[in-house]
């Protein structure tokens, strides 16, 4: 896996201050994405393990709430390994603290289901720029869902965040 960018203090991509991380590649390539450098796999920085600790370095502090996980595209099967990787160390080291991905498969399409032991919420699907709309919260186009994992997981049914 490759990364584009790792933010210390994200306030725009879920709730409170966040680490983010950019993964790098994706093969959505969705019309108006705002994230086109990180289209290409081959792109980026390479993500080792201190890239891991990097990230957990920077979630240290009390005021961070969590970690993000975006694109790119972190649940791709070139991508999978390390994002889980990182999130099982992300959790081990900071159980309060949540996980939110963005990802553009569909919830019911994941592939690789050892993620959800880690995240707490996912935004599934793709950007679609004919559903976009400013007023949406933690997602940019209407076909979006902010999917509380956890709640899912336990009630065995679809349990959007409030």
């Amino acid at each position: 896996m490759r990364y584009n960018l790792i933010r210390k203090m994200d306030i725009a991509d879920g709730p409170g201050v966040r680490v983010s991380i950019f993964v790098q590649g994706c093969e959505f390539h969705c019309k108006d994405c705002f994230n086109k450098e990180t289209w290409n796999f081959d792109k980026g920085q390479e993500f080792t393990s201190d890239t891991i600790l990097r990230v957990l370095e920077l979630a240290s502090e009390d005021y961070i709430q969590g970690l993000s996980i975006l694109g790119g595209e972190p649940l791709h099967h070139r991508n999978i390994d390390g994002t889980i990787s990182l999130a099982k160390a992300f959790k081990e080291k900071y159980p309060k603290k949540d996980i939110w991905i963005w990802t553009g498969y569909l919830y019911e399409n994941i592939v690789n289901k050892d993620i959800l032991n880690y995240a707490d919420v996912i935004v599934d699907g793709q950007f679609q720029e004919e559903l976009h709309d400013f007023r949406l919260k933690w997602r940019g186009s209407s076909n979006q869902r902010v999917i509380d994992v956890k709640k899912t997981l336990k009630n065995k049914k679809m349990i959007l965040l409030d």
